[in-house]
């Protein structure tokens, strides 16, 4: 640091130029004397709006605030936001608390249902998700749990696992499946051409001199991969062996490359219609080419289509339906809690009322653009 003076400077600076350094403390809601701040509500907002799945959809939910789905999401986010802030002060009235050896053994249950660590870091790199930030989560579904442990018990009878069963019979059927293994080669030109861009030595090279290079290293990939299918066809009993030195699918190569058992609408197409069209103990003829790469294809066991026995799944029901009456328990202590409450809105733009009206202007002045829209383009068709 150059002096607390410059540092002062810089920080005031910050403040004025952005305007975030005020904002975001500032309080927005008092729950029982609680804050909530504007800093709370942002970071919580902006983890729904920038979903994956809205995301994938190309949808930018911050671009028009009186838009229906961002006035939306601003509802939930403000009622989850009272919601943690009243069971936060229960939890701290109970004594409740959650050690780092008890989300250890959360996260180890977890995995274990999953199959292994590089599954579970697979998946939360498909949620954008950090490894801190799920451990946080984690931490307060512990803390939820112990809660619901507090307020009742759950067990859960075999009647009611059997009636569960019998009512929800098509969830416990499955499709044909097929147990493959793989050797992935990964191809992905897009970001073949960045590292070439990003190499100091390329910098003069033109767009056709570059797209040669990944013609080159997409080339070499091939080689790379026919190559193996060569070693496997050799000898299939180095499949594993092969798999965890050369594949490219991290989380199935510490495996062997198993993928388990898998239907064929969980694969894509090309991957499936090779895997399906396969006898058990078999390795596929040639490379076989996706969106991902190339891949080798061992197909090591097959089960026909049908339905899991209740003994099968009973388990797995009672566990489910354990934790729905948990959720139901939470629920009502919320309900009560919140009825309990002295919640102050103290910015009103967050005041349910203001949010239900600010949702019907958004109704309105929508179907209002829709019908300007359809007189416009009967206009233009005259």
């Amino acid at each position: 640091m150059r002096g607390k003076k410059l540092l002062v400077t810089l920080a005031l600076g910050a403040v004025l130029f952005t305007g975030c350094g005020l904002k975001s403390g500032e309080t927005i809601i008092t729950v029982n004397d609680r804050k909530i701040t504007q800093g709370q509500f942002d970071k919580m907002f902006n983890e729904q709006a920038g979903s994956s799945m809205l995301k994938a959809l190309g949808v930018d939910v911050k671009s028009d605030k009186n838009s229906f789905l961002y006035l939306l999401i601003k509802d939930r986010v403000v009622n989850e936001l009272i919601v943690k802030t009243l069971l936060d002060e229960e939890i701290a009235k109970r004594g409740i608390k959650v050690t780092d050896k008890e989300v250890d053994a959360a996260v180890k249950e977890i995995i274990d249902k999953i199959g292994s660590k590089e599954q579970l870091a697979a998946l939360l790199k498909q949620n954008d998700m950090t490894n801190a930030q799920f451990k946080k989560d984690l931490k307060e579904e512990v803390k939820m749990k112990k809660l619901a442990k507090e307020l009742g018990t759950y067990n859960v009878s075999d009647a009611e696992a059997k009636k569960f069963y019998n009512e929800n019979i098509n969830k416990f059927k499955h499709p044909e499946k097929v147990r493959a293994s793989h050797i992935l080669i990964s191809v992905n030109p897009a970001e073949i051409e960045e590292v070439i861009k990003s190499d100091a030595k390329n910098k003069n090279l033109d767009e056709t001199a570059i797209k040669a290079k990944v013609n080159e290293e997409i080339k070499a990939k091939e080689e790379k991969a026919t190559k193996l299918l060569s070693e496997v066809k050799k000898d299939p009993t180095q499949f594993a062996k092969l798999a965890k030195e050369n594949s490219e699918d991290t989380t199935t190569a510490v495996k062997g490359g198993d993928l388990g058992f898998f239907a064929a609408k969980e694969m894509v197409p090309e991957f499936s219609k090779a895997a399906f069209s396969m006898k058990p103990n078999t390795v596929s003829d040639k490379l076989v080419k996706t969106e991902y790469g190339y891949h080798i294809i061992m197909v090591t066991d097959r089960a026909a289509a049908g339905q899991d026995s209740f003994e099968k799944v009973k388990n797995n029901i009672k566990g489910y339906l354990e934790n729905q009456k948990q959720i139901e328990a939470i629920d009502k202590l919320t309900e009560s809690l919140k009825k309990n409450a002295k919640i102050k809105y103290v910015n009103p733009e967050y005041d349910p009322a203001q949010m239900k009206k600010d949702v019907q202007e958004s109704i309105k002045n929508s179907g209002e653009a829709a019908k300007k829209a359809k007189e416009d383009a009967a206009k233009k068709q005259k």
